[in-house]
């Protein structure tokens, strides 16, 4: 994993956080004036942390199988990102410096096999599984809307004036609704988790292009996504977490099994 200034802004405003024990990763890209965008997404990335892990001490993926459980960590994960929403607005809200500050999150949480993907904002989760990359977040963003409605074609939003006005934040609103799946995992699937200083400035087919050929090289494929957003101008803030899935990791009879992949 690694987080990057850019060529443009002075300072970083994204979080990213990697438990290997417990098997989650969570990004975020603040916003907002002065120093409040780096406190939401700070804010938001080691809250949640510490509200997992405590759920996850008090209800271990074995006390529920199957679709029940993938339902049960759909509900809990929307829950928790629920408080963490509260958390920022209040703190927003109570503190001038951090007045309408805000952060985009996207979670990606493996246990039994699975993954449990969340997001609000535009940052986005990848997956590259064989040959093909899909996106298995939808951007809440009104360029997106524009997309969806036919006002604008994928080819002409690259160069958009607008598209970093994103529809749905934490911190902004004192309730948001996160998108929320449930995805089975593979062995050998790749799974990227980026601000959009990524793929704002590198194409998807250059994203897949680098997964592709860096499959072996985790440190590299990393490296090479940020190196590639700065020489295309690196107008923002990157950041990057890749995943790639070794084995299945069914759930172990007792407690959480530790997500055998590695994180970089």
């Amino acid at each position: 994993m690694r987080t990057d200034p850019g060529l443009v802004r002075g300072d970083n405003e994204d979080s990213i956080l990697v438990d290997l024990t417990h098997g989650f990763a969570i990004l975020a890209d603040g916003m907002g004036g002065y120093d409040a965008g780096e406190v939401a997404s700070k804010m938001a990335t080691t809250l949640l942390a510490n509200r997992l892990l405590a759920t996850f001490a008090n209800t271990p993926a074995h006390s529920a199988n199957g679709h029940a459980a993938q339902s049960s960590l759909r509900r809990l994960i929307g829950g928790e990102i629920a408080v963490v929403n509260s958390a920022i607005h209040d703190a927003a809200e109570q503190q001038t410096p951090f007045h309408e500050m805000g952060t985009t999150l996207v979670v990606a949480v493996f246990c039994d096999d699975h993954l449990v993907a969340a997001h609000v904002g535009d940052s986005r989760l990848y997956r590259l599984r064989g040959r093909k990359l899909k996106a298995l977040t939808r951007d809440h963003s009104l360029l997106q809307e524009q997309i969806d409605s036919g006002l604008v074609s994928p080819a002409e939003a690259r160069y958009a004036v607008n598209r970093n006005l994103v529809t749905r934040a934490l911190g902004i609103e004192p309730a948001v609704e996160p998108e929320v799946h449930v995805y089975k995992v593979r062995p050998g699937d790749i799974y990227l988790l980026c601000s959009d200083g990524l793929h704002d400035m590198v194409t998807d087919q250059e994203i897949q292009y680098l997964l592709e050929e860096f499959r072996l090289y985790p440190d590299r494929m990393v490296a090479e996504l940020v190196d590639l957003a700065n020489s295309h101008g690196g107008e923002d803030n990157i950041s990057v977490i890749v995943i790639k899935i070794l084995h299945q990791f069914p759930v172990a009879p007792r407690g959480w099994l530790k997500l055998r992949s590695w994180f970089s």
